[in-house]
């Protein structure tokens, strides 16, 4: 009697027929696999056709059907997979295959390392297989090595298989879809721990900015103070240019496609930060004859941002080796929490943290402009103490 979609999923160890020489073989562990067994110039032999979680009854049939084909007109089936096995490319090919068709639309710059996460931790394990080849125990296995130890890229690792097996079946290298869902219930669970960036305490910011004016200018130490002074991410310090500043009204308007929540930020400057800029937009002119608005602010040779590293630099050259320029949002938020009695919205505000709660956002549309001026400028006493502005 064949065989029937039910009694595949539900059959007990041993052989099982369907017709014509196709049988399902489940083994005591519980794997099940299609096997036809035929005879091809006198002699039996049994077909491997795959997995069931791999080829379905339907399928099966279908791949019996042309083998039987292929006997009857003489043709060696085991040979004629080969060749065809052979035409198969292997996994790294079809990833790179992938990329190289995906990234052309590709516009943030986290994902250059898209391609170097494959060449670290894929290919060395599966990228030589074929990519028919590839299935949930092989990512598995790549998973295994790095689940506990890079969590977050661990993860992204399995999206980006996905992507390329996705890929690899729209391109016909596979004839079904792999479905990755359950490879993490193979998996430990992951325990997230927050790594702070590292970060002084507070109370040492006045002698950290009275050693830092002390200094010949430089555009990392200006943009160093600068960051400092207005609580923004080094990147968006980096980045600036000339047209999302008005002096005159001492503000910063940075707009959303260059904040990492992509909501457009405007901060009150100080009367420190306005002074600083004051001299550098003087310093452009008097270099290059006129300042233009989409002129980068910090920059080296005119044309290019500092790079990411330069107030880093600009720190450990003074002797702040364990520290980061990140970790002075944190003790603007620490400050203002001790310090101030500014409320804790305000201080989020300041720093263009995100809502967390949906619903408090939705309600929540002030942007406490003015009062965030007055934190602002209490921030800057604070740096500033027994100094003058930078100049």
């Amino acid at each position: 009697m064949p065989l029937t979609n039910l009694k595949v999923k539900t059959a007990g160890p041993g052989k099982h027929t369907d017709a014509h020489g196709l049988f399902l073989n489940v083994r005591p562990t519980g794997s099940r696999a299609w096997k036809l067994r035929m005879q091809f110039k006198g002699k039996r032999r049994d077909y491997g056709l795959g997995p069931v979680h791999d080829v379905s009854l339907a399928e099966a049939r279908i791949l019996a059907a042309e083998i039987r084909k292929m006997v009857r007109a003489g043709i060696d089936p085991v040979e004629a997979r080969g060749l065809r096995r052979k035409s198969v490319p292997s996994f790294e090919r079809v990833t790179r295959d992938c990329y190289r068709s995906l990234s052309g639309g590709w516009k943030d710059k986290r994902y250059a390392s898209w391609l170097s996460s494959f060449e670290n931790h894929v290919f060395p394990e599966i990228g030589s297989k074929r990519i028919d080849e590839i299935d949930s125990q092989a990512v598995l296995r790549v998973l295994e090595l790095i689940w506990l130890e890079i969590p977050d890229t661990a993860k992204r690792i399995l999206q980006r298989i996905g992507t390329v097996l996705d890929y690899a079946h729209i391109k016909g290298h596979i004839h079904a879809e792999i479905s990755l869902k359950s490879v993490t219930r193979g998996l430990p669970r992951q325990v997230k721990v927050v790594k702070h960036r590292a970060a002084m305490a507070y109370a040492k910011v006045p002698t950290f900015m009275t050693a830092l004016m002390a200094l010949p200018n430089s555009a990392g130490r200006d943009a160093l103070k600068l960051t400092v002074l207005t609580g923004a991410r080094s990147n968006e310090t980096r980045f600036a240019i000339w047209s999302e500043f008005d002096l005159d009204a001492a503000i910063w308007a940075i707009p959303a496609e260059r904040m990492k929540m992509k909501n457009a930020h405007v901060i009150p400057l100080s009367a420190a930060a306005v002074t600083l800029l004051r001299r550098l937009h003087q310093e452009r002119r008097a270099l290059d004859g006129n300042v233009a608005p989409s002129q980068l602010v910090f920059t080296s040779n005119g044309t290019k941002p500092i790079s990411d590293m330069t107030m880093n630099k600009a720190m450990k050259d003074m002797g702040f080796t364990n520290v980061t320029v990140h970790g002075f949002r944190s003790c603007f938020t620490d400050w203002a929490a001790d310090c101030t009695d500014f409320a804790k919205e305000i201080v989020e505000k300041a720093l263009a943290h995100k809502v967390p709660n949906a619903v408090e956002a939705a309600y929540r549309r002030t942007d406490f402009f003015d009062k965030r001026r007055m934190l602002m400028n209490a921030w800057e006493g604070h740096c500033m103490k027994g100094e003058a502005s930078p100049t």
